[in-house]
């Protein structure tokens, strides 16, 4: 029978993802301006397998899909390798469309399941780290990776056909919309950039599990990587391995990023004048960020990617400006290591920003340059001369540090 819903990607493996065009915030936080994927991959044979489910507001164009691939026959087995809702909010509706199925899961889903679902534990065959389980004519091997990004995350690898089951590492914003494979779609040019933000908003904070996931996947013959976003990596799996790495080790661009918070005006002149020092000093990579009309989304990923970050805040009601505070909230989960900061400061009649700026780079022991302007309402002369020194330090850092 022809396919026309569904993917036939490999001898017995199908794809039967969905694109979600409608969620706004990813977590209902993060932007979707080009939407995002849930995949979905069914395996034909002697025991038909589900790999992983898919958000409930889509899971109807999923069951179609299914139901294309094994026609009037059981569904056998649902892998489960992340309880995240967008993966499993789509369970009920599977199991009520096939009552007998088994849920393949870790010991940690298991309260997640019941909690979530009310699926007890009898529904539920248990894998253990490095256990194969026979289905059938397949056989799957599963690895533990916790904390990426969920302490019950895991992979599953096909050891016959190389192909890595990997849920959300690897993963990617952004809808698969007419290719689904790498070598269909130009990455570089879409994809690329929402993976970082994919990496950064979602994985960031678990970088050093995300290492450890990835040292212990590292033995693997893997031919084929199939994730829960983004696109399925056919042609060049080690592509994505290589980029998950740098995104896991913090790995910067030589480059600054200036995110200041201005009220009237007189902290964003300072922002614009710390980027004319930085200019001046012979970097072009430079990116000046309004942090109250920025995402934290994109906020966050930019952080993470340059070498050079200078934070500049305004004072409000004896605090920092609150943008500017919850911008620092996210970035204390972040752990990053490889930045050089800088950081600047504006008040009228009292204080409040920069002790909060010092606060921040203190407690999470970053690598800061000592000077540290701050100025009075509009600032004078020595002021600007300040700024742009501090520009100016903050690029001659960014040069020698490589």
């Amino acid at each position: 029978m022809e396919n026309l819903l569904s993917r036939k990607i490999g001898d017995k493996l199908y794809y039967i993802g969905v694109n979600d065009r409608e969620t706004a915030l990813f977590e209902n936080m993060w932007p979707l301006p080009d939407g995002v994927a849930y995949n979905s991959y069914v395996i034909k044979g002697s025991k038909n397998i589900l790999i992983d489910s898919v958000k409930s507001n889509t899971v109807e164009e999923c069951l179609a899909k299914l139901r294309e691939v094994i026609g009037d026959e059981d569904l056998h087995y649902i892998i489960v390798d992340h309880m995240e809702p967008d993966h499993s909010s789509g369970l009920l509706e599977l199991i009520n469309s096939y009552p007998d199925v088994k849920l393949v899961a870790n010991k940690r889903a298991f309260p997640m399941l019941k909690s979530y679902y009310n699926i007890p534990e009898d529904r539920v065959i248990e894998v253990k780290d490095g256990e194969k389980l026979e289905m059938g004519d397949t056989s799957l091997t599963f690895y533990m990776t916790p904390m990426v990004h969920w302490p019950e995350s895991m992979v599953a690898f096909e050891e016959d056909t190389g192909i890595l089951f990997s849920q959300d590492i690897f993963g990617a914003f952004g809808t698969l919309s007419g290719g689904i494979f790498d070598d269909q779609v130009e990455f570089d040019k879409y994809y690329m950039e929402e993976m970082a933000r994919y990496f950064i908003n979602i994985v960031g904070k678990y970088a050093g599990q995300a290492l450890k996931a990835l040292e212990k996947l590292g033995s693997l013959d893997i031919k084929m990587i199939c994730p829960d976003h983004g696109p399925i990596w056919r042609k060049n799996p080690q592509k994505v391995i290589d980029i998950y790495k740098d995104l896991s080790s913090q790995k910067t661009e030589d480059g600054v990023l200036i995110v200041f918070g201005s009220i009237y005006g007189n902290t964003e002149r300072m922002a614009e004048i710390l980027a004319r020092g930085v200019a001046e000093e012979g970097i072009t990579n430079i990116r000046v960020r309004d942090v109250a009309h920025t995402s934290q989304s994109y906020l966050l990923r930019d952080c993470w990617r340059y070498k050079g970050i200078i934070l500049v805040s305004c004072s409000y009601d004896r605090s920092i400006f609150p943008p500017m505070g919850f911008l620092l909230k996210e970035l204390d989960h972040q752990r990053m290591k490889n930045n050089v900061w800088g950081i600047a400061g504006t008040y009228s009649w009292n204080g409040g920003a920069m002790k909060e700026l010092k606060d921040f780079v203190e407690r999470n022991k970053l690598n800061v340059l000592e000077l540290q302007p701050e100025i009075q309402g509009a600032g004078n002369d020595e002021d600007y001369r300040n700024l742009l020194e501090l520009g100016k330090q903050i690029a001659r850092a960014v040069k020698e540090d490589k």
